[in-house]
Order: C-alpha cells, then sequence, then structure tokens
C-alpha cells in the first residue's frame, strides 16, 4: 500500500553505512526529510541523481531539509558509493534485511526486487507533504 500525501509518514528504523540504526523520528522536530528511494547504488542513472542532489545541498540546508537515500543495497555497498561520488550530505540507509520491508511500506517496493525511484518530503510534524 502506497502512502499518500498528508498522512503521518511511517517510521522505520534502518542502518547507516556506519552500522548504526537511525529511525525517522530522529528528525522529528528538528529537520524535514526528503526520503529518496532509489534502484541500486552505482547504476547511472542513480549516480547521476544523487550528484545533482549534491550540487543543491545548500538549497536543502536552507530549507532545514535533511535528503536520506534509501536502497536494497548493502550499507556497505551505499558507503563506497557515497565516498566515490563524494555525497557528504546525503544520509544513505540500507533496506536490506528483510530486503524492501520500508520501501514496501511506503509503496515503493518492485516485484524487480529493487527499490522504485521516488522521492517523499517529510515536514518536521511527520507528515508526508
Amino acid at each position: 500500500m502506497a502512502v499518500e500525501v498528508g498522512q503521518k509518514a511511517p517510521d522505520f528504523t534502518l542502518k547507516n553505512p556506519d552500522g548504526e540504526d537511525v529511525s525517522l523520528s530522529d528528525f522529528a522536530g528538528e529537520k524535514n526529510v526528503v526520503l529518496v528511494f532509489f534502484p541500486f547504488a552505482f547504476s547511472g542513472v542513480c549516480s547521476d541523481q544523487f550528484t545533482a542532489i549534491n550540487k543543491s545541498a545548500g538549497k536543502y540546508a536552507a530549507e532545514d531539509a535533511q535528503v536520506i537515500g534509501i536502497s536494497v543495497d548493502s550499507r556497505y555497498s551505499q558507503g563506497v558509493f557515497a565516498e566515490q561520488l563524494g555525497l557528504t550530505d546525503t544520509l544513505f540507509l540500507a533496506d536490506c534485511e528483510p530486503k524492501g520491508a520500508v520501501a514496501r511500506e511506503y509503496g515503493t517496493y518492485l516485484d524487480l526486487g529493487c527499490t522504485g525511484r521516488a522521492t517523499l518530503v517529510i515536514d518536521k510534524e511527520g507528515t508526508i507533504r
């Protein structure tokens, strides 16, 4: 079931490349969140997408927003992906165990075995905008 604009975003906890747990609720009242679901690290389109996002880091910061990239890739792959592309402002989270659980909850998981490309804006109160 896909989430809808105006509803509360489902909370989740996933691992970052350093193995630390990060929850959506960690940002409540502090930051707006831009969730960027993407199919695979290192693919051409995903690399271009995050390079463009990185070039706009100042705009996201001005809106008090944290960009979070989510894919079914392992946290290790995501860490190397971010490092190789110089992506220092985007937080990457691995939705790989169980595979695609968060993507399924948000309605972005594809039967191909990956996350579909989708971007959601969640305000500081946790509402999908």
